[in-house]
Parts: structure tokens; C-alpha cells; sequence
């Protein structure tokens, strides 16, 4: 296994919607394997693909004693919300802002041998299971805040001290990997 190097808000891997995983074999149990890995190593509570360069529609999470891995979610959510609370991503690091997502969600897709999965989710689960699919189809969380909080968020964003923080990622984040940009990332 290995830790992959995690892409950070500007790449426009982040940006463009990730494609459905076809083949099923060595290489994408290897991929979900480093993606778990690398998530742990950053203490995050999911990893989409497209954060470490790939544009697949793949995503792991470890959630409230629930971990794994979902590849080709297709999610149905509760017309309800959850009440806001705040969210980070380890592509905006060191930001966390108020997200409205819904208070239920069913999550449906295979895993990584293509056999069927189907799990319904509440609270922080449910919330993983939403950002994670987000990734996958191009968005940040960053794009779902409104009026002040989405003014702040592009604001930091924007800031010079902002970009220190991305650099002081990227240092931290290369002692683990061996280089900034992570000798294991694809794509």
C-alpha cells in the first residue's frame, strides 16, 4: 500500500465530474486499499478518488465506527435537512463552514469485486456519504455554502494567508509521501 498525494482546491481534477469505474481487478483493489491508507494517515473521515488525482467514481470512508468504500454511488437523499453543522475537506484545508445537507440519505453502488451494496445513512454518516459524492460529480463543499458563509469561504480562499496554509499542507503532507505531488498519484 501506499499514501497518495491529496489535491488541493485549484486542481481541476477537483472540478470535473469523475467517470464510472468499468473494470474490476488488482489495480482497483490496490487503489482502494492506498486511498484507505491515505485517508487514515490524514485523519479524514473520506477520501474520493478525484482528491488524489484519479477521475474515477470511487470514494472510502471511516465514519463513526463505519468504514469502507463505495465505487459508483448513486445516492437518494430525505426531503429534511440535518441541522447545519460544520465541514472541513482535506482539498480546502484548514477552513470549516456551516453545510445544509439532508438528514437521510440511501446509498447505492458495488464494491470493489462488483458486488451490490446498499446503506442507508444518518447524521455524520450521512453527511460523508454526501460530500464524498459530491467530489465525484465535480463539487466542493465550499460551492454549497450561502451569503456570508460563501462570501468568507472565497474570501480566505482568495487571501495570501490561505495559500500559506495550502503550503504548509502540501510541506506536511510530502514527509509522508516523499514529495508534494506523491510519487503514487495518478492522473
Amino acid at each position: 500500500m501506499a499514501i497518495l498525494s491529496i489535491r488541493l482546491i485549484g486542481d481541476p481534477v477537483l472540478r470535473t465530474p469523475a467517470s464510472d469505474v468499468t473494470e474490476f481487478g488488482p489495480e482497483l483493489a490496490k487503489l482502494v486499499e492506498d486511498m484507505a491508507e491515505t485517508m487514515a494517515d490524514v485523519s479524514g473521515a473520506g477520501l474520493a478518488a478525484p482528491q488524489v488525482g484519479i477521475s474515477r467514481r470511487i470514494f472510502t470512508y471511516a465514519v463513526d465506527g463505519h468504514e469502507g468504500h463505495v465505487i459508483n454511488p448513486v445516492i437518494a437523499a430525505s426531503d429534511d435537512f440535518a441541522p447545519d453543522e460544520p465541514e472541513g475537506c482535506l482539498s480546502v484545508p484548514g477552513l470549516g463552514f456551516r453545510v445544509r445537507r439532508h438528514r437521510w440519505v440511501r446509498l447505492t453502488g458495488v464494491d470493489m469485486n462488483g458486488q451490490p451494496l446498499d446503506m442507508e445513512a444518518t447524521g455524520m454518516l450521512a453527511k460523508c456519504f454526501q460530500h464524498e459524492t459530491d467530489h465525484l460529480d465535480g463539487k466542493l463543499y465550499v460551492d454549497r455554502l450561502e451569503g456570508e458563509d460563501r462570501k468568507a469561504a472565497l474570501r480566505s480562499i482568495r487571501t495570501a494567508n490561505y495559500h500559506n496554509v495550502t503550503a504548509q499542507t502540501l510541506t506536511k503532507r510530502a514527509r509522508t509521501v516523499g514529495s508534494a505531488f506523491g510519487a503514487g498519484a495518478a492522473g
